[in-house]
């Protein structure tokens, strides 16, 4: 989990939202790792334990990884624990608790559901305290960012849009247009 942890420290680094995941085969081998990329590669599935997923998969050869474990920042959302339990593996280990799209516990357990056709242990409140700073830390400083370039807008401090000036004749240019 430590390493999961200066993996999601890569992700805000990027500015994505603070989630990495790493694969451990039943061996104790890393196989795969990865931090949120969603934004930077304008992909909806690039979530950590994907990118860590298929860095595994390549890694084994095989889009299977049965003994192998992922440990991850953020309790996984439901994408994300299908792709896991499509990848067959045996456990699943999470940091903080996510109440709003978490499928462990969160929102749902799907690891419960015994209709599916492959179970997976899951455990969750693996440095519980250490993931979710990391992730009220992140938000506090993008509240903090917004706060402050409203406050700069508000007090003229912030550039502003400035109308193009009127012509000789007293006209102005149509808006959108810019002067010739």
């Amino acid at each position: 989990m430590a390493r999961a942890l200066v993996l999601a420290g890569q992700a805000w680094d990027r500015g994505e939202v603070p989630v990495g995941a790493v694969v451990v085969a039943a061996d104790g081998r890393v196989l795969g790792e990865g931090s949120n990329r969603p934004i930077g590669n304008s992909d909806p599935t690039a979530h950590a334990e994907i990118v860590a997923l298929r860095s595994a998969c390549a890694a084994a050869g095989n889009y299977r990884l049965p003994g192998a474990t992922l440990y991850v920042t953020l309790e996984p959302c439901a994408m994300c624990m299908g792709a896991m339990l499509h990848t067959r593996l045996a456990r699943v280990v999470f940091g903080a608790p996510d109440p709003k799209t978490g499928v462990c516990g969160g929102t749902i357990n799907l690891p419960a559901v015994t209709q599916l056709n492959h179970q997976t242990v899951v455990e969750g409140g693996v440095l519980a305290a250490e993931c979710a700073e990391v992730l009220r830390a992140f938000f506090r400083a993008r509240r903090d960012a917004v706060k402050a370039r409203r406050l700069a807008e508000r007090e003229g401090s912030a550039p502003v849009l400035q109308l193009p000036e009127a012509g000789a004749d007293g006209t102005s240019p149509p808006r959108g247009v810019p002067d010739a």
